[in-house]
Formats: structure tokens, sequence, C-alpha cells
């Protein structure tokens, strides 16, 4: 992760995305770097908008909380289906069983 972060940190220094200025990024850190990791990222980003792939990325957490949201509201509902079940003696499932 700590590469993409380093990619990241470069970008917003507005420098260019190269082998050396990532590898001297993650030494400053003090990461153990990985020359073919750093030759796979580079060459992965070759052609990549990161402004747009970040705005997309913080796009997508957002997007996702809207189904968290509506699952947490389904124990709220199960638990009104339940006290509507013991309401009926239980039996409100049994109709269904004689069609």
């Amino acid at each position: 992760m700590e590469y993409v972060y380093a990619a990241m940190l470069l970008h917003a220094a507005e420098k260019e995305m190269t082998e050396d200025n990532i590898t001297a990024t993650l030494k400053a850190a003090g990461v153990d770097v990985d020359a073919s990791r750093v030759k796979a990222l580079v060459a992965s980003l070759a052609g990549v908008d990161i402004a747009e792939a970040m705005t997309q990325a913080v796009a997508a957490p957002a997007a996702a909380a809207a189904p968290a949201a509506a699952a947490a509201d389904a124990p709220a509902a199960a638990e009104e289906a339940e006290e509507e079940e013991e309401e009926a003696g239980g039996f409100e499932g049994l109709g269904s069983l004689f069609g």
C-alpha cells in the first residue's frame, strides 16, 4: 500500500511519476524498496489520470454507505415482524401452509 501512497504523494506534489521519484519517496519514508514493485507501479500508472481515479475512489465509499445504512435498518424491520407475529399468537405464518 505504501507504493500507492508514494504515487499519490508525488501526484499531490505535482512531481513526475518515475521509478526514481517513487523509490526516493519510499526510501525517505524508511521503506525497504522492491525495484520490481516500483517498476510495476510505474507501468500500471502509465496513461492513468490519477486525479480522476482518486475522485472515483472517494465517491465509491459514499455510494457504498447507502446500502450499509439500509442494512442497519433491516434488524429493526425483523424485530417489528417478530412483534407482529407474537401479537397474532404466532399463527400468522401458518395460513400459507393451506394455500
